[in-house]
């Protein structure tokens, strides 16, 4: 009885990663969410204190840099690709994207990818409204 439960429990646990993606697609969801939630941040603090905030990231460094000191790094397994605005790039190899006191933003896409898999970001230049979404990877991760 008790090998027949232990056996259920195996295959359960591998069809669950099977079916999400194992753990690359969870880092990948993961380090998604939290450069949205990073950027949503940044847009908040612009408004809150009426000054322009940037967000960078350094997609071959894979590192990030958010409002109030915040800062942090994503996995080596990822594939990071910036599009945006020429003006907002802090220095070369970086993207930016500053956020107004009124909401709106310079607008840009960050896409995060773990081999046929990818995640966009993408940051309205309008509103300034952050969205999450999947996306069709735009270069081949595996050889990263």
């Amino acid at each position: 009885m008790l090998l027949v439960v232990g056996m259920i429990a195996l295959v359960s646990t591998l069809a669950a990663t099977a079916m999400t993606g194992g753990l690359e697609g969870n880092r990948l969801r993961a380090s998604a969410k939290e450069l949205a939630s990073q950027l949503r941040y940044t847009r908040a603090h612009a408004i809150a204190t009426g000054e322009p905030q940037r967000f960078v990231i350094d997609p071959q460094g894979l590192q990030w840099r958010a409002a109030n000191g915040r800062s942090g790094s994503l996995p080596a397994s990822l594939a990071v690709e910036f599009t945006g605005a020429r003006q907002a790039q802090p220095s070369a190899g970086e993207g930016g994207i500053v956020f107004f006191p009124d909401g709106a933003s310079t607008g840009g896409r960050v896409q995060l990818q773990a081999k046929a898999a990818a995640w966009n970001i993408d940051v309205a230049w309008l509103t300034g409204e952050v969205k999450l979404s999947r996306a069709t990877p735009t270069v081949d991760a595996t050889q990263r």
